[in-house]
């Protein structure tokens, strides 16, 4: 399957997705929050995802790290798959000072995935794009703020968005956050490297995965020996 060629220009292509409309599924690119955003809460988060592809196009970044789907302290807040409001200035660093905003009212709020998953990626100090195989926020019944596995009818409605954000980028490595990312993205004909994700236990196999398929370990030891 193939994406839409119009879908593989950044503003359309968030247009689009902020079209999506799923029951039990919060869309943060079109949706307010009750429990924390404000009136401009989707157009933010709208302009934060357009100006990380736009910025990602810019750096020719060639790797991308899909997970699952959006998380309720995560990229429900900040329309960023696998970015927390902890991490916001991080995420800029790493695509070059790219300008995202906090969306949200009140106090910022972390993600323990997220928190793992930026420790490493200020370690390896190179532009990656972050994404989902469900783009959007999958919630139990009646409980907006839970988390749920997408759906396999879930996946199918919103294929071409993944299979967008590939043809844009054109990546050379494709990284699946754990397991269920990874036989999504193979469904969708996409090949990915598998790792831990990084919860339920999976922390120090995620950081050793991590940290080996980047030399991390070798560049610390170095880092060491010449003082």
């Amino acid at each position: 399957m193939l994406a839409r060629a119009d879908i593989l220009n950044p503003e359309i292509f968030v247009s689009r997705l902020a079209q999506v409309e799923l029951d039990n599924v919060f869309n943060p690119y079109s949706e307010i929050c009750d429990h924390c955003d404000r009136a401009d809460s989707a157009r933010q988060r709208c302009v934060n995802l357009t100006v990380s592809l736009e910025r990602a196009i810019q750096l020719n970044v060639r790797t991308i790290w899909i997970a699952r789907d959006l998380g309720y302290r995560g990229g429900r807040r900040t329309g960023l798959a696998l970015t927390d409001e902890a991490h916001l200035k991080s995420y800029s660093s790493l695509l070059g000072g790219v300008a995202v905003q906090k969306a949200t009212k009140g106090p910022e709020v972390g993600e323990r995935t997220a928190n793992t998953i930026w420790r490493m990626l200020e370690r390896i100090g190179e532009p990656i794009f972050l994404w989902n195989v469900f783009p959007l926020h999958p919630h139990e019944k009646g409980q907006p703020l839970s988390n749920r596995c997408h759906t396999a009818r879930e996946r199918k409605v919103c294929a071409e968005f993944l299979h967008a954000v590939i043809g844009m980028l054109n990546p050379t490595k494709v990284v699946a956050i754990g397991g269920d990312a990874h036989k999504a993205a193979a469904e969708l004909g996409i090949a990915t490297t598998q790792v831990r994700h990084p919860s339920y236990g999976g922390q120090n196999e995620f950081i050793r995965q991590i940290s080996v398929a980047y030399c991390l370990e070798e560049q610390r030891s170095q880092l060491e020996l010449f003082g």
